[in-house]
């Protein structure tokens, strides 16, 4: 039996009078690249945000690698092996390209530029700029990046840590076809060398060909779980997501 990488238990989030995420449970086995998918609003982004510990959950359980994540931290569970990207990405853009991946692996501004940083990081960083095809952008300020390219890079960054699971949210939203087709890429690459995804994703044909299992949400909780062709044909999913 694979083991719970993730487990997320009777989650739940109000705002106001308004209830985000409501009861909200799912598991994401290690090994998978699993799908959270739903009608904008369904609460994707306000369980991931709580599972990283950028929201407070109003009631409920997270357990990373079986043990209770009673209050999560993004730092506490970037160390332990837990990372994620946003919407829109997150990056230094003060920084050059390879500064941020130099950052990423755990380096303050003091030690980046009082050039303390060890040759093996700086080694790691220059193999990942060329995984993603960025090396020739490594001096470049951030803030130079096309849209697409911060997407990449803040990939790559969280990937600095070597984590056990990477949640990633809208990693193709607002990028071309040839972008979507090298973010494809590399989580297959990744997944191949063992790393754990959790997706929230609104392209359908990418969810369908990349991930399995899938988990639907609608109004906060989940309303289906399973394989890509599963839930094709689920008419609670057809009701509330895929036939609108």
């Amino acid at each position: 039996m694979s083991e719970n990488l993730l487990e997320v238990d009777h989650l739940t989030k109000r705002f106001g009078g308004v209830t985000a995420v409501n009861e909200c449970s799912f598991t994401v086995q290690k090994g998978t690249i699993t799908a959270l998918i739903g009608p904008n609003g369904s609460g994707k982004t306000t369980v991931f945000n709580m599972v990283t510990g950028y929201l407070k959950a109003d009631s409920g359980e997270i357990r990373f690698r079986g043990e209770a994540i009673t209050r999560p931290r993004p730092a506490d569970l970037y160390r332990r092996g837990l990372s994620r990207t946003f919407q829109q990405a997150r990056i230094f853009p003060e920084l050059t390209v390879e500064e941020n991946l130099v950052v990423a692996a755990g380096y303050n501004s003091r030690q980046l530029f009082g050039r303390r940083v060890s040759d093996s990081d700086r080694d790691r960083a220059t193999k990942m700029l060329g995984e993603f095809r960025l090396e020739t952008l490594a001096q470049l300020p951030a803030a130079d990046l096309s849209y697409g390219q911060r997407k990449l890079l803040e990939f790559a960054a969280v990937l600095m840590s070597d984590p056990m699971l990477v949640l990633l949210d809208e990693p193709t939203a607002g990028v071309n076809p040839v972008m979507i087709d090298a973010m494809e890429q590399h989580i297959r690459e990744r997944h191949a060398a063992g790393v754990t995804f959790l997706i929230v994703e609104h392209d359908m044909q990418l969810v369908m060909r990349l991930c399995d299992p899938v988990i639907v949400l609608d109004q906060g909780a989940p309303i289906a779980f399973g394989s890509p062709d599963q839930i094709q044909k689920d008419p609670r999913v057809l009701e509330a997501y895929l036939g609108s």
